[in-house]
């Protein structure tokens, strides 16, 4: 298993006591409580002992409080990417919005972007119980790369019409 495979099937086996304080963390910093700091590494840091490959620290505390948000189903399937599904959510009144905000979302560094992950797990949990949270995890932690951002607009952009209905 990949070092991101193995960090998500850590954090997908939480208890909902542990999702409902890292829920508590919204918004916060990893340093700012024992708590949180020891679910994260509880989930993390074996990861990071087997490999130098784990995700960065801070793309991993960003993913377990956007998990503990929108507990979706992992799966590892190019079909449940998030600006997919997004773009599978974008049709009539709701196209342009949806547009704009992940336009918006694309534009934010990665240190200000939980809100606008936020946003877009909550339009995509409307009718998805899955999303890919390797995926996810994996296109954080090179997000300063603008290639990154550019594919994920593509991948939005690019979902087949008549998928939208």
């Amino acid at each position: 298993m990949k070092p991101t495979e193995e960090f998500i099937s850590n954090l997908a086996k939480l208890k909902a006591g542990d999702l409902g304080l890292l829920r508590a963390h919204i918004a916060k910093g990893l340093d700012e409580s024992v708590n949180g700091f020891d679910i994260f590494t509880g989930v993390w840091w074996q990861v990071r002992e087997k490999s130098a490959g784990a995700p960065r620290r801070e793309v991993s505390w960003l993913v377990m409080k956007l998990y503990a948000f929108r507990p979706l189903e992992p799966v590892n399937n190019d079909d449940f990417i998030l600006p997919r599904l997004l773009g599978k959510q974008a049709y009539g009144d709701r196209k342009s919005r949806i547009y704009s905000k992940f336009d918006e979302l694309v534009q934010t560094p990665l240190n200000n972007i939980e809100p606008a992950l936020q946003w877009a797990l909550s339009i995509i949990s409307e009718q998805n119980r899955q999303l890919n949270w390797v995926h996810l995890t994996d296109t954080l932690s090179i997000w300063e790369d603008t290639k990154t951002r550019r594919l994920w607009t593509e991948q939005l952009l690019n979902i087949n019409q008549g998928e939208q209905s």
